[in-house]
């Protein structure tokens, strides 16, 4: 794949652990770690970009989806964290 070389600004944390993820053996260079890090967001964006296809696909059939549906869900998903934490807690 060809590179380009970028000028980019980025806050000081970020450069430090950039570097210390050199350091530790952990990226090739602070250019590799950025890279990464371009390609995960890349990755995200375009996993978004499809899920917001399904969910406009899903509601042309279904119909949109309500906020009442969105909570009974979000409720449903905090009761499943719950029981998989204290799961956790008993097998630890």
């Amino acid at each position: 794949m060809q590179k380009r070389r970028v000028t980019i600004t980025v806050d000081a944390d970020i450069v430090e652990e950039a570097t210390r993820a050199v350091e530790e053996g952990r990226a090739a260079s602070v250019s590799a770690w950025i890279g990464e890090a371009m390609v995960a967001r890349q990755a995200d964006d375009r996993r978004l970009e499809a899920l917001g296809e399904l969910i406009a696909e899903y509601e042309a059939v279904q119909g949109a989806i309500t906020d009442e549906e969105l909570a009974q869900q979000a409720q449903a998903d905090r009761d499943s964290a719950a029981l998989v934490r204290a799961e956790l807690r008993r097998a630890g």
